[in-house]
């Protein structure tokens, strides 16, 4: 996105244009949502609300998932534009949203782009969570850990991690991999699981035959 755009995105979702100057996030989210999501996170920044809006945007989200006619309402492509800006402002001042938080919802319905919100609040928590220095990690198995086994293997992976930087672990199950785990720390990816070699092994017998 250019500078004058996301000035322009940043000047939109803020309640004050004193000052056009980007506040960049710690982590760059591409696409759209990455452009949304960072002009929120600059505007969010300036007015000191970054938690209020992670928590506002995190509780609305949950209301998406819980509320069947709320979900239909921002995906509904054929409700006029005006209609959702009035109706988000009414939702925003009932719940007392904070007024970045209302901004995000009213520049994303007056944009038709309320089809991307939840992509754009999980785009934003990547950057809150880079923001205060967590780095999730990912471990996949073929049987679920036991508490020492998830220790020592959080032990391990903190090895990777500065001084600065806390670890976020969640521990899936898919027991298609046969043994051994997949890890995905930040943006570092290993596959240290049997079905993967199997998988290669595979692979190299077919195109030999």
């Amino acid at each position: 996105m250019s500078a004058l755009k996301g000035n322009l995105l940043v000047r939109s979702l803020s309640t004050s244009v004193a000052s056009a100057q980007m506040v960049k996030p710690p982590v760059q989210v591409f696409g759209l949502e990455g452009r949304y999501a960072s002009a929120l996170f600059s505007a969010a920044s300036k007015t000191k609300a970054l938690d209020i809006v992670e928590k506002e945007l995190g509780q609305f989200q949950q209301s998406i998932k819980t509320d069947a006619k709320l979900k239909e309402f921002i995906i509904n492509p054929t409700l006029k534009r005006s209609m959702k800006v009035d109706a988000l402002k009414h939702v925003a001042n009932k719940i007392s949203l904070s007024p970045t938080t209302g901004n995000l919802l009213g520049l994303l319905a007056e944009n038709g782009r309320l089809d991307k919100l939840e992509a754009v609040i999980n785009a934003f928590k990547i950057m809150m969570a880079a923001h205060r220095g967590e780095v999730t990690c990912e471990v996949v198995t073929a049987k679920p850990l036991d508490q020492a086994q998830r220790q020592n293997l959080e032990a391990a992976l903190k090895k990777f991690l500065k001084g600065n930087e806390t670890l976020q672990l969640t521990a899936k199950v898919d027991p298609s991999l046969i043994g051994g785990m997949v890890v995905s720390i930040g943006d570092k990816y290993v596959d240290m699981s049997v079905a993967s070699k199997v998988k290669k092994y595979t692979e190299l017998i077919s195109a030999a035959v």
